[in-house]
């Protein structure tokens, strides 16, 4: 069974995660989440879903601004030769969202543990971090440290790294 977003909320308030959520339109990227998001504070994430030569998967989530190496990514993350994104049939199946709503919060769908996620350093010293709340028709807020509490819970212990960026 694929979690909902009351699910999610239901599991955030069970291990006392305070979070608030604000609802709008459909925003696929991080362009038109910017209309919304425009006068709020904190750090906004963009998360990017990917696998390696290995077919190891990682989702990855870093300031909506930040420009990704994606050719030198491998090193930092841990993967086996370059990354390349997964298709909409894998996010569906290892995270059970659709494109534009990819978010640490997925995890929650990741029973089997197959995920490694991996979170940019620099995200988690803005405070709070926005994500979607498995659709992308909200956007959730919580604290870094209870982001990072989230994914431990799930089983996912995040790998907090320095991501090589575009300059």
């Amino acid at each position: 069974m694929v979690a909902t977003r009351a699910d999610l909320f239901v599991f955030l308030d069970r291990l006392g995660i305070t979070h608030r959520t604000i609802e709008h339109p459909p925003l696929p990227t991080v362009e038109a989440a910017m209309a919304v998001w425009g006068g709020m504070s904190g750090g906004f994430a963009k998360n990017l879903f990917v696998k390696d030569k290995k077919s190891r998967l990682f989702l990855i989530t870093l300031r909506k601004d930040a420009a990704l190496d994606l050719k030198h990514v491998q090193a930092v993350i841990g993967a086996s030769g370059r990354v390349s994104f997964c298709t909409a049939d894998q996010l569906m199946e290892h995270l059970g969202i659709l494109p534009g709503s990819v978010t640490p919060f997925a995890v929650l769908n990741d029973t089997a543990g197959v995920v490694t996620v991996v979170l940019e350093k620099a995200l988690l010293e803005l405070d709070p971090v926005h994500v979607h709340p498995l659709e992308n028709t909200a956007t959730t807020a919580v604290s870094a440290e209870h982001l990072v509490a989230f994914l431990r819970a799930t089983g996912h212990e995040p790998h907090v790294v320095d991501l090589p960026l575009i300059a």
